[in-house]
């Protein structure tokens, strides 16, 4: 099968009918000249989904002409989860990194699930081995091991149970329990902890994004806007600059307290790209952002796609052995959080 790029001249009139819809919720946050270069992209991804019966499920962490020109669903990590399990689609594109695309195997393992690039990894994933884990329980016999899904699939599978930061609080609830370990981040471990007063053993993993923000830079920003600016925080953020927040929460809850309370102005500690990619169903709502990229996520590109659908690359294979162990853990969070994504 062989799909190439057609310039937009060549395009026949409902071919550039839906790039003009790809292109219209984006209009205020990517340029005109920008998007004809990305337009011969969309053009063929989308006629390569077709032809491949794909989907793309893209994080909300993806750049704008990914998120709205491409994706076909959207979401955090959990949303993602979720999405791959419902999907029909024999095809899985993840527009993530490679733990999300991971996951969504785990998920469907029946599905051909693509990741367009193989380095587009993770720093809390790559902080811990299964080995670790084992020597943890070997440390700390008959604690219920909780792990992030900013995990590898052998993390996973020598874990209890997955948790995603939007329902952590709620999956280490669940177990009853006076004492977990918590993998692998330090600061959404700590959070948890204060949330729950369950007793929380804690790994040093930080997100290489989150980490590095500062109380002093939201103090900045307040004094900036004389305090009228709502400051909506990711738990994976330091304690001090949670402590500096006005909410907490998942991208996914961070999305609905905008929602929710459609403040004039917000400040978005996260992922910069979430706060252009929110703002346009937010016109009213000025997004102020400190602006901390993934260089993971964005090894995730438009060539990139259009090639991993062209080629059918690269897929996400994962031993047998440690899939069916990995999918208890996974399928253990999907059954508490249900219905409560984001």
């Amino acid at each position: 099968m062989s799909t190439e790029l057609i310039p937009l001249e060549s395009l026949t009139r409902s071919e550039r009918t839906l790039l003009d819809e790809r292109y219209q919720p984006m209009r205020d946050i990517l340029p005109d000249i920008e998007w004809e270069i990305y337009a011969p992209y969309v053009a063929a991804i989308e006629k390569l989904k077709k032809e491949r019966n794909a989907v793309i499920i893209a994080h909300n962490y993806q750049s704008a002409e990914i998120f709205h020109g491409v994706a076909d669903l959207v979401g955090d990590s959990l949303a993602m989860a979720y999405l791959a399990a419902d999907t029909e689609a024999e095809v899985v594109v993840v527009a993530g990194v490679h733990f999300m695309a991971e996951t969504a195997k785990l998920i469907n393992p029946g599905k051909t699930v693509l990741i367009p690039s193989l380095e587009a990894g993770c720093s809390l994933a790559e902080s811990i081995t299964g080995a670790d884990v084992r020597l943890l329980r070997e440390r700390y016999p008959d604690t219920p091991v909780v792990t992030y899904v900013n995990t590898s699939a052998e993390v996973k599978a020598e874990s209890d149970i997955c948790c995603t930061s939007s329902n952590a609080v709620e999956v280490v609830e669940s177990l009853g329990v006076k004492r977990v370990i918590f993998l692998p981040d330090e600061f959404l471990g700590k959070w948890v902890a204060s949330q729950t007063g369950v007793d929380v053993i804690l790994w040093k993993g930080h997100c290489m994004v989150h980490e590095r923000f500062t109380p002093d830079e939201i103090r900045r920003f307040r004094a900036a806007y004389n305090g009228e600016i709502e400051v909506l925080a990711h738990p994976e953020c330091p304690p001090e600059v949670l402590a500096e927040a006005d909410f907490v929460g998942s991208t996914g809850g961070l999305i609905r307290r905008v929602g929710e309370t459609q403040p004039p102005r917000v400040l978005l500690v996260t992922e910069c790209s979430m706060a252009a990619n929110v703002s346009v169903n937010f016109p009213n709502t000025e997004f102020v952002k400190p602006c901390n990229i993934c260089p993971h996520m964005n090894r995730i590109t438009l060539p990139g796609i259009y090639e991993s659908l062209r080629d059918m690359k690269f897929e996400i294979t994962i031993p047998p052995a440690v899939a069916e162990r990995a999918k208890v853990a996974v399928d253990r969070m999907l059954a508490v959080g249900r219905g409560k994504s984001g």
